[in-house]
């Protein structure tokens, strides 16, 4: 018999003196203040290695800013349509309460690909290129947001008998499996080592995109089956990979779409 970890993480970082508006510092909050922060950074990387297609340095700010916007209310308003319907009927302004978790990833890709989709237009480069240096950055904030998620204890895990299973209170006294670090590696770590390999390759424009979404939506896919089913099954599945479909066929098409037309490219020269 394993001696099993109990999660007795606490959700706030930082704690404010009582009579305070707020509790504090969520780690929630943290996780995604340093998702972007990383994102700026490899920005800067990218600049620096002359492979950013954006013109000019304030162009990274102005995408971060979109990112910014497009993340937090794309995964909200994600997480609202997709999973917690009737919470947000009796209680509309739960909706703001981004500190207590629940932030769709497939939301999330929503609101990204509209900010990639304003910066592309106001800037008059290519929607593309612009999505494949998005899908740069993505990874390491999903890594974070799943890390959250565990220190949350939400999104948990089947019951498990394997050694590091984890005993989540408030969830009952069985093992269960720490989904949210798996989806963290899956859908996060190992996309971005992929990225840092794929990009500097300078692919056909919607090639890395591509890439992306296969390795994020198989990652997902195959997590979805250690975590517990709490929202729902639709046609046999779970609700996340259904809405995991949708991207994998995406990602199919960019990278269908970048062959066809390098194809057309080499026939015409």
């Amino acid at each position: 018999m394993f001696a099993y970890w109990v999660h007795r993480l606490d959700p706030v970082a930082i704690h404010f003196p009582e009579g305070w508006l707020i509790k504090g510092i969520h780690w929630y909050g943290l996780a995604y203040a340093t998702g972007f922060l990383v994102a700026a950074l490899l920005l800067s990387y990218w600049r620096r290695r002359q492979l950013s297609p954006l013109p000019t340095v304030a162009d990274d700010s102005a995408l971060v800013s979109a990112l910014l916007i497009g993340v937090i209310f794309g995964g909200r308003i994600g997480h609202v349509v997709l999973y917690a319907r009737d919470e947000f009927l009796a209680y509309p302004a739960m909706i703001f309460e981004v500190w207590r978790g629940g932030m769709a990833s497939h939301g999330g890709f929503l609101g990204v690909m509209i900010a990639a989709l304003w910066i592309a237009r106001t800037r008059r480069i290519s929607f593309l290129a612009v999505g494949d240096l998005l899908c740069t950055l993505a990874p390491a904030g999903i890594f974070f947001g799943r890390l959250a998620n565990f220190v949350n204890a939400e999104l948990v895990g089947r019951p498990s008998t394997l050694p590091w299973a984890v005993i989540f209170p408030y969830e009952g006294p069985d093992p269960r499996h720490p989904s949210q670090l798996y989806e963290a590696f899956g859908e996060g770590l190992l996309p971005l080592i992929w990225m840092f390999y794929r990009y500097p390759k300078k692919l056909p424009p919607g090639q890395t995109a591509g890439e992306f979404l296969l390795l994020y939506s198989a990652a997902r896919f195959i997590t979805e089956y250690f975590r517990s089913p709490d929202d729902g099954f639709i046609l046999g599945l779970t609700a996340g990979q259904f809405w995991t479909l949708p991207l994998a066929f995406l990602g199919l098409f960019l990278i269908f779409r970048t062959r066809l037309f390098s194809k057309d490219v080499a026939r015409s020269s």
